[in-house]
């Protein structure tokens, strides 16, 4: 059991090290992730579970414990990501499939690694945990609603059939997850030090997966779109931190928010992309789940350097 815990931390550390290294693999050889692609909507929801199995009353009681910082994280969340993915899709001229593909990313929900990035940010992880859940939750009809109103300026969005797959592949998980806690929980909260291992295998297999599938199309027009994910990833981590200050929140909370906005479920659109437009619009939620990850890393830890210093130049003016 201690191996495998220091194996699970090593993934969860060098997550981004090991999504890069799939999708490098997937480009060069697309063929050894093809048994995958079937799976994805299947391994999508095992990270949804494994996010069941870690929730707890405490965080259902940070939602109104104060619910003015969650409703505006709620807020930025769902109008800054997806205004920001339609005016990049735009401005780019971007193809209907990829222009898609990236308000996918932009309407899905927080990513289930901003709380650990707002932990490394030494920011506020119950308000990061509080606004991945509230929004996830959410995504059932928040994430088809969005997508049918900006992506359909490129093609037909069907709004209660991405209703029915986000509540299979989100909802459902999540729930089982709560009752299996509920039922099990110490049991659970052994194997708890396992689940990054089971998730982020999970993540990189449908990382591996899309870019294999897509290889052809990614070298072709993998320059703008990474250039697209990366605007679209970094104005989402200004824009948060910048709406946060102007509503008074302290700079623990503003770290949260800023990363919560930045990181998205790309998995979810992934997912989405496959099952109800085309393979090639599941590329910018595969190339996002492999940027921001290393984007994240960063971040959080300037965050948490300018947070250092703050303290120390605080404590040095009141010796």
């Amino acid at each position: 059991m201690n191996a495998l815990k220091k194996l699970s931390d090593l993934a969860g550390k060098y997550m981004a090290v090991l999504s890069l290294a799939v999708a490098v693999i997937a480009l060069i050889s697309p063929h050894a992730f093809t048994w995958a692609a079937p799976h994805v909507t299947l391994l999508l929801g095992i990270v949804m579970f494994g996010m069941g199995l870690t929730l707890k009353p405490s965080d259902f009681k940070e939602v109104f414990r104060r619910p003015k910082d969650v409703f505006a994280g709620f807020l930025f969340q769902f109008t800054v990501m997806p205004l920001l993915a339609f005016a990049l899709a735009k401005i780019f001229q971007l193809p209907a499939e990829l222009a898609v593909g990236v308000i996918l990313v932009g309407t899905c929900p927080g990513g289930t690694s901003s709380n650990v990035m707002t932990y490394l940010a030494k920011g506020d992880v119950a308000l990061s945990v509080s606004m991945t859940m509230v929004s996830t939750l959410a995504a059932p009809l928040m994430t088809p609603l969005l997508t049918w109103w900006l992506a359909g300026t490129w093609v037909s969005v069907s709004f209660w059939a991405m209703f029915l797959s986000i509540c299979q592949v989100v909802l459902l998980p999540i729930a089982l997850g709560l009752i299996v806690h509920k039922l099990f929980g110490d049991k659970v909260t052994a194997f708890s030090d396992v689940l990054p291992l089971v998730s982020v295998t999970a993540i990189v297999l449908i990382i591996g997966a899309v870019v294999g599938g897509n290889a052809a199309k990614i070298m072709t027009s993998g320059l703008l779109i990474c250039l697209v994910v990366v605007l679209h990833n970094m104005c989402g981590y200004g824009l948060g931190f910048l709406g946060a200050k102007l509503l008074g929140m302290d700079e623990a909370k503003r770290n949260a928010v800023a990363i919560e906005v930045g990181m998205q479920n790309s998995g979810l659109a992934v997912t989405l992309a496959t099952a109800h437009f085309s393979p090639a619009a599941a590329i910018p939620g595969a190339i996002f789940s492999v940027w921001h990850n290393f984007s994240g890393s960063i971040v959080a830890n300037l965050m948490a350097n300018h947070m250092r210093k703050s303290s120390g130049s605080t404590n040095t003016q009141e010796k």
